[in-house]
């Protein structure tokens, strides 16, 4: 038999705590940050006409997506920091991945059907030619 020759992927406890204070601190940046987004976002609602509420609905839920999909990342670095042999790194990063594609297809959807009602609600059409006879 041929004994097992690589190395138990560790991460020693004091870059552990470090990274994961890295992540923590870059996750209240970003917090911070799409604080500021929402309330300009808020703002600009504010001042929109009817016409133009389509395309801030189609704002808001990209800049939704983008948060989730930001605070999906930061959770999968808390979660690898604490893995324990690359194996493992890399059953996390599969079922993240998966995951993901998933997230991602069902933003595509809601996306597509935000379009669609606002292109239906400013009398616009809703799919093919961008200018009808």
């Amino acid at each position: 038999m041929i004994a097992n020759t690589t190395q138990p992927f560790e991460i020693p406890g004091e870059m552990r705590a470090v990274a994961e204070r890295s992540v923590e601190q870059a996750k209240l940046a970003f917090d911070t940050y799409m604080r500021a987004t929402e309330k300009a976002v808020s703002a600009l609602g504010e001042r929109v006409e009817g016409s133009q509420l389509g395309a801030l609905d189609i704002s808001k839920k990209a800049l939704g997506f983008a948060e989730r999909n930001v605070l999906s990342a930061f959770e999968f670095a808390h979660i690898i920091i604490r893995a324990h042999d690359i194996q493992e790194l890399v059953r996390m990063q599969n079922l993240f991945v998966q995951t993901q594609m998933q997230v991602l297809s069902d933003q595509v959807k809601g996306l597509g059907e935000t379009i669609n009602k606002a292109a239906m609600a400013s009398g616009g059409p809703a799919r093919g030619d961008p200018h009808p006879d």
